[in-house]
């Protein structure tokens, strides 16, 4: 099969890695200006096996794809989006951002039949151009069943590989339960500037984070998904105690925070319900200052 790889980072990287040591067709869409530099194959270190596989790299993305997968951070898509070709042939459209929003934007833009929502939760990072690093025991790919006749033989290929995978059934499961699970980690995390384990050994960091976990899993059922806050909180808790999440370590490196995408569903839908939602709220705007306040130390 032939894939797209829009956004080659820590999540981009790690598909393609392994779909093109499989021996899928894998093309990498980078940025404007990168791609005589990037490396003609992709690199993975994971517990699962590590290797180096051939891929080939594009600036924009104009020939046929059977599948494109989107791994961009939420507030880059516009421009990402810039890379793929207005006429471009593809059959199936598998976003993995973060958040809720972007599917419907997409399926204006490719139609409802060809996007496929999917939710992956792994600790993968890049450490250099076609150099990626799975750092987390598990990688958890979640697809809805809407893609299941077409990406199945995809998911086999992940799942031998060492991957948890699963068709769902419920789009806003699906979304939201990976929402309910990030937004917790990341807004606690990040306003704490620790690893989930320092939040979880702190009493009051540890009773906000479940608070923030159940106004979170309040507005997804109210919105049409299954969630299930007790089981969420005990999967939280059996995290590497030195994980940390992708909103803070964008903090650490002074990137643009999924601050909108991963509390602004919680804290628009609480609103919307009418649903309390003061530890999201919280939470989020201690990060959005310590956003601020970085940016001011870079360009008082």
């Amino acid at each position: 099969m032939r894939h797209g790889i829009l956004g080659p980072g820590g999540i981009g990287g790690l598909l393609g890695a392994v779909l093109a040591n499989a021996g899928g067709d894998v093309t990498v869409i980078v940025r404007p200006g990168t791609e005589a530099s990037y490396p003609r194959e992709l690199s993975l270190e994971s517990p699962f096996g590590s290797f180096r596989a051939p891929v080939s790299v594009v600036e924009k993305a104009e020939q046929p794809l059977d599948v494109l997968w989107l791994a961009v951070k939420a507030t880059q898509l516009g421009t990402w989006l810039d890379s793929i070709h207005g006429d471009l042939p593809v059959d199936v459209v598998v976003p993995l951002l973060n958040g809720i929003d972007h599917v419907e934007q997409l399926r204006k833009r490719f139609g409802k039949e060809r996007v496929v929502p999917a939710t992956i939760a792994v600790e993968s990072e890049r450490t250099a151009p076609g150099r990626i690093v799975q750092r987390s025991p598990f990688v958890r790919l979640h697809v809805a069943s809407s893609g299941q006749n077409r990406l199945t033989p995809v998911m086999e290929i992940f799942r031998r590989f060492g991957f948890e995978t699963r068709f769902v059934d419920n789009e806003s499961t699906l979304l939201w339960s990976k929402l309910v699970f990030l937004a917790p980690i990341a807004l606690s995390t990040t306003a704490g500037r620790c690893t989930i384990g320092e939040v979880l050994r702190d009493p009051s960091r540890a009773a906000r984070l479940e608070k923030c976990l159940r106004e979170a899993c309040n507005v997804a059922s109210v919105s049409g998904a299954e969630v299930e806050a007790d089981a969420t909180l005990a999967k939280i808790k059996a995290l590497p105690p030195a994980m940390r999440s992708s909103m803070e370590k964008d903090l650490t490196n002074g990137n643009v925070l999924e601050l909108d995408a991963i509390a602004g569903p919680i804290v628009r839908g609480a609103k919307t319900h009418g649903i309390a939602a003061d530890a999201t709220s919280e939470l989020a705007s201690e990060v959005r200052e310590l956003s601020v306040e970085l940016l001011r130390r870079v360009d008082p």
